[in-house]
């Protein structure tokens, strides 16, 4: 169980507090308007943001002053965050072992099995460049994917993507991350995103990250915010 207990963020004007649980495997959406702090959540879980008050709590373990690395935490940001010098297989390699280095037989198993589970078997020696945008996603996906761990975090990876790719890569996230049992936890400005992917959604809006609701019942009775959102 992954539990933000009493979390409050402050930087200036702004705050953020959030005080809810999610459950392991589940796939959670996180929507609001710009600026609300959808991505200082995901910071927050993923140890790039000290709270100002509060803990995050994974299995029962207080992870709140616990460096982003040690956390069992994978990250996919909206830019790959793949470097374009080096080949699909470093890359991932690079998630296994940060500093460089020769891979293990058994982590070069790892790294062909994550490329083999988004549809890139073949491809790892490509460079990020040499692909297309849907496989760069794919690629970036399976960096994620070899460091297994068991709570995702994705920062609107697809948003660069046209629809039909973008509902691709999350029905491949959902499949993958269900595969192995992940807790995903996707921020997204798309409620059809939402639809499509969570189980449940957190709404971050007027300083709050709402616990999460049921996407259904969430959509089929917004709340006022939610309805300002949609506008």
């Amino acid at each position: 169980m992954l539990r933000l207990e009493g979390v409050q963020v402050i930087e200036g004007d702004f705050t953020l507090s959030a005080d809810f649980e999610l459950r392991p495997g589940e796939r959670i959406a996180v929507i609001g308007p710009s600026g609300a702090g959808k991505s200082t959540l995901l910071d927050v879980i993923a140890g790039f943001r000290v709270p100002e008050a509060g803990r995050v709590l994974w299995g029962g373990q207080d992870l709140t002053a616990v460096v982003p690395g040690r956390r069992p935490v994978g990250m996919l940001f909206q830019d790959n965050n793949l470097f374009p010098h080096l080949s699909v297989e470093r890359n991932l390699g690079l998630a296994l072992r940060p500093g460089g280095g020769r891979l293990s037989p058994a982590e070069d198993a790892r790294v062909a099995e994550a490329l083999s589970r988004v549809g890139l078997e073949g491809l790892g020696a490509r460079r990020p460049g040499a692909l297309s945008g849907g496989q760069q996603s794919r690629a970036a996906l399976a960096r994620v994917l070899v460091q297994d761990r068991p709570v995702m975090l994705l920062d609107e990876p697809f948003a660069a993507l046209g629809p039909a790719l973008k509902a691709g890569m999350l029905d491949l996230v959902a499949e993958v991350a269900g595969a192995v049992g992940a807790l995903v936890v996707l921020v997204t400005h798309d409620p059809e995103d939402a639809r499509r992917f969570a189980q449940r959604v957190v709404l971050v809006a007027d300083g709050v990250a709402a616990a999460p609701v049921e996407t259904e019942a969430l959509f089929a009775d917004p709340p006022e915010a939610l309805r300002a959102y949609l506008g």
